[in-house]
C-alpha cells in the first residue's frame, strides 16, 4: 500500500489537456464548439481554448496549477461556446487529487457526466497529469510567469474589405436573392449588411479581427439570403487559411464558394500587434514615468502621421466594487468585471463571496476612435448557469480625466437608470490629433450587434422623439411667419433690416460663418450658465413618462400573447421602429453639435467651419465645385475597391443622441431619485 501524501502541504499540478473523445452534440449542425473549464474550490483556475465544429477535439495545452489541499477534487466542465448566447453544457467530471502519486506521470481517462441525467453518454476527456512538491517561494515565481505569459492577450489585427459577390444562385422566387456574409475567426463573428435583391452584391464595408494564434488561424465564410418572416436561407461557405498570407501587406482575394454557388472578393491585411494587456497594479506602464514619457512621446504631434491608425493608448484600472447586488441565496456574490471598448473586450480573475470584491487589474487599450464609449460590466460567476449582469458604467473616452480615480454608479443593462453597488476605476487617456481626421472616417462597427427587437416602449418612445424634432422646425416656422405677421412690432422690424442688410451683402462664405455665429452664441450661453442641460433632462422626463405609460400595457400584451401572432409584420415594425430612430438620432446629433454636448467635436466643427469659410472667399465657388466633381468622378480609377463614405454622416454618427447623453451621464454616488424612479426600481 502506498503511503499517504500530506494534504495541507504545497505542490505542482502539472496537465496536458490532450482531447475529448464522442463529445455530446449541442449544435443544429450535429457538432459542438467545445472547450473545458478547470476549476478547484469552485474556483476557475484555467479554460482552454475553443476548437469549432468537433466532437473528437484536440487541444494539447499544458497548465500548471499550484494546490494546496489534495482534498479538494480537480472539476472539470465541458461547454459548446455559443457567440452571444449562454453556452450549453456538454458534461463534468472529477479528478481526486488525493490518489496521485509525486513525480509519477499518469494517464487518466475521465468519463464525462450530467448530474441531472446520469445514465447519459457524454462522452470522455484524456489527460496527462503529474504532481510534484513545491515550496512557497515557487509558487510566487510560478504566479508571475504565468501573469507575464498572458499579458499580451492577441497578436495582431486581421483587416477585411469585404468588396463584392459574383454570381451567386439565386434563393428567391424573383430569381434573385438577399445576400449577407457571415464571417468567424475562433470566437469572434462579424456580420455584413444586406443587399436587396441582386445576385452581384457590392457590400463594400471594412471591419477588424483579433489574431489570438501566432500561425493565423481558419477564417471561416458563410453567405445567407435573408428572409423575412423565416429562417435564412444558406447560399453557400468558404475558408480562407490565414497562415498562408504574408504580413503587412494586402492581399486581393476571389474565394469561390463551394459546389460553384458564386464567388467573394475581399481585400485582407494582417498587421503587427497592438497594445492590449491585462496587468496587476505592479506591473502598469503609465505608473513608470520613463514608460510614460516614451508613449507620450509616441503620440507626440510630430509623429501623428507615421500611423494614421494608430490614434492613441487607453489604460483603465479596476479597482474595487462596493455594495453589490447579492445574486446567491448565501447573500453575496462571486463578481468579475468585463471591460470593453468597442471590439477589444477583456475580463478580470473572480472574487468569490463578498459583495465588496477588489480586483486591482490594470488593462490596457489601443484607441482606434476616440469617440469610442469604455464600457465596464460587472456579473455573477454561477456554476452551471450562465453569468448574472450585476451592473454597468459607459464611461466615453473624451469624459475620462486622467490618473483621478472615480466612483461610478453602476447602471441597468439599458443604462436608463442606476443598479445596486458603485466602482471604482482610474482611467488615462493619451491621443494625437490623428484623433481629429479619424473623426471624419466610418467608425467600427461591433462584430455582431443585438438584434432589434419589436417594443410598444421603445416605438413610442422614437416617434416622440422624431416628433420633438419636427416640433422645433414647426416653432422655427411659426416664429418666422409671427415676423411676417407683425405680431411684435419691435421683433418683426429687427427681423426686417436683418433680412434687407444679409440679402443685399450674402456670399456664399457667410454660410459656414452664420454655422460659427451659432456654435460661438451657445458656447456663451453655456458658459454664463443661462443654458443647462435643459435637452438632456427633458429627454429623460420622455423616457420616464413612456415608460410609466407603457409599462402596463406591454405586461397585458406580454399575457395575451399578441405579438405572436404576427411573426411577419413583426420585421415590418421593427424596420419602421428603427427608422424612427435614425431620424431622431440625426435631428438630436445635430443639435447636440451647436449645444457643445462634445467640446471635442464642437471645436472641430469651428475649426472646419473657419476653414471653408476662408477657402470660399479667397478661391471662386465654381473652382471648388469643378475640383470636388473632378476628384468624385476619379476616384474609382485610381482606387477601385474604396469604400465609399460621408464626411460630414461621419461627423454627426461621433455626436451623441439624446439617450445617449442619458446613458454616459455620470451618476452621484448619493443620487437622489425622484418618486417615479424608486418606484420603478423599488417595485416591491
Amino acid at each position: 500500500m502506498l503511503p499517504s501524501l500530506p494534504t495541507s502541504a504545497m505542490y505542482q499540478l502539472d496537465i496536458v489537456l490532450k482531447r475529448g473523445n464522442n463529445l455530446a452534440i449541442r449544435d443544429r449542425g450535429g457538432t459542438s464548439d467545445p472547450y473545458v473549464k478547470f476549476k478547484i474550490a469552485g474556483k476557475e483556475v484555467f479554460r482552454s481554448k475553443i476548437i469549432h465544429k468537433n466532437l473528437n477535439p484536440v487541444w494539447d495545452e499544458r497548465v500548471c496549477l499550484i494546490v494546496d489541499n489534495l482534498q479538494e477534487p480537480l472539476y472539470f466542465k465541458v461547454f459548446d461556446y455559443d457567440f452571444g448566447l449562454q453556452d450549453d453544457f456538454m458534461g463534468s467530471a472529477y479528478l481526486y487529487l488525493d490518489s496521485l502519486e509525486l513525480q509519477r506521470p499518469l494517464d487518466v481517462r475521465l468519463d464525462l457526466q450530467d448530474p441531472h441525467c446520469p445514465d447519459q453518454d457524454l462522452g470522455s476527456l484524456e489527460l496527462a497529469v503529474t504532481l510534484f512538491p513545491r515550496s512557497t517561494e515557487d509558487r510566487e515565481n510560478l504566479r508571475l510567469s504565468d501573469m507575464n505569459r498572458k499579458s499580451q492577450l492577441w497578436r495582431g489585427i486581421v483587416s477585411i474589405r469585404l468588396i463584392e459577390g459574383r454570381n451567386l444562385i439565386p434563393m428567391d422566387q424573383n430569381g434573385l436573392s438577399d445576400p449577407y456574409v457571415k464571417f468567424k475567426l475562433g470566437p469572434q463573428k462579424y456580420k455584413s449588411k444586406t443587399i436587396p435583391k441582386t445576385l452581384n452584391p457590392q457590400w463594400r464595408e471594412q471591419f477588424d479581427l483579433h489574431l489570438y494564434d501566432e500561425e493565423g488561424g481558419i477564417l471561416e465564410i458563410t453567405v445567407w439570403d435573408k428572409d423575412i418572416g423565416r429562417r435564412d436561407d444558406f447560399i453557400g461557405h468558404c475558408q480562407l487559411d490565414l497562415s498562408k498570407l504574408s504580413r503587412e501587406k494586402t492581399h486581393k482575394l476571389e474565394l469561390e464558394l463551394e459546389e460553384d454557388k458564386g464567388t467573394l472578393v475581399l481585400l485582407v491585411t494582417l498587421t503587427a500587434t497592438v497594445v492590449v494587456s491585462i496587468s496587476d497594479l505592479s506591473v502598469n506602464l503609465l505608473d513608470d514615468p520613463d514608460e510614460r514619457q516614451q508613449i507620450i512621446k509616441r503620440y507626440s504631434p510630430l509623429r501623428s502621421f507615421l500611423n494614421l491608425k494608430d490614434v492613441g493608448i487607453v489604460q483603465v484600472k479596476i479597482l474595487r466594487a462596493e455594495g453589490l447586488m447579492a445574486a446567491d441565496v448565501t447573500g453575496k456574490s462571486d463578481p468579475f468585471c468585463i471591460a470593453e471598448l468597442c471590439n477589444d473586450r477583456l475580463q478580470t480573475h473572480t472574487v468569490y463571496k463578498t459583495l465588496n470584491p477588489e480586483w486591482n487589474k490594470v488593462f490596457t487599450f489601443n484607441v482606434k476612435d476616440i469617440h469610442s464609449v469604455l464600457e465596464i460590466s460587472v456579473y455573477d460567476e454561477d456554476r452551471d448557469r450562465s453569468a448574472d449582469f450585476l451592473g454597468k458604467v459607459a464611461v466615453p473616452l473624451l469624459n475620462i480625466c486622467n490618473s483621478e480615480q472615480k466612483a461610478y454608479v453602476l447602471r441597468n443593462k439599458e443604462l436608463t437608470g442606476p443598479t445596486k453597488g458603485v466602482i471604482f476605476l482610474e482611467a488615462d487617456v493619451i491621443f494625437n490629433v490623428k484623433a481629429s481626421l479619424r473623426t471624419f472616417v466610418p467608425p467600427e462597427q461591433k462584430y455582431i450587434e443585438e438584434e432589434s427587437k419589436f417594443s410598444k416602449q421603445m416605438l413610442q418612445q422614437n416617434f416622440n422623439r422624431v416628433k420633438r424634432c419636427v416640433l422645433f422646425l414647426i416653432n422655427v416656422g411659426s416664429y418666422i411667419n409671427s415676423c411676417f405677421q407683425w405680431e411684435s412690432p419691435r421683433r418683426s422690424l429687427c427681423a426686417f433690416l436683418i433680412f434687407v442688410v444679409v440679402v443685399w451683402n450674402f456670399e456664399i462664405y457667410m454660410v459656414p460663418l452664420s454655422l460659427l455665429l451659432l456654435l460661438t452664441w451657445n458656447y456663451f450661453l453655456l458658459a454664463s450658465g443661462k443654458e443647462s442641460h435643459k435637452g438632456s433632462q427633458a429627454m429623460e422626463d420622455l423616457l420616464e413618462d413612456v415608460d410609466e405609460e407603457y409599462d402596463k400595457d406591454d405586461k397585458d400584451s406580454e399575457k395575451k400573447g399578441f405579438l405572436d401572432k404576427f411573426y411577419a409584420v413583426q420585421d415590418v415594425i421593427i424596420t419602421v421602429q428603427n427608422a424612427l430612430d435614425e431620424v431622431a438620432c440625426f435631428g438630436e446629433r445635430v443639435k447636440n453639435t451647436f449645444n457643445w454636448s462634445v467640446p471635442f467635436l464642437s471645436w472641430l466643427a469651428i475649426t472646419v467651419l473657419c476653414a471653408s469659410a476662408t477657402l470660399i472667399y479667397f478661391i471662386p465657388l465654381r473652382y471648388i465645385v469643378l475640383v470636388w466633381g473632378i476628384n468624385k468622378f476619379t476616384k474609382k480609377l485610381w482606387d477601385p475597391y474604396m469604400i465609399e463614405n460621408n464626411e460630414l454622416l461621419d461627423f454627426l454618427s461621433r455626436v451623441p443622441s439624446d439617450v445617449q447623453l442619458i446613458q454616459y451621464k455620470e451618476l452621484k454616488p448619493e443620487t437622489s431619485l425622484s418618486p417615479s424612479k424608486k418606484r420603478r426600481n423599488n417595485p416591491g
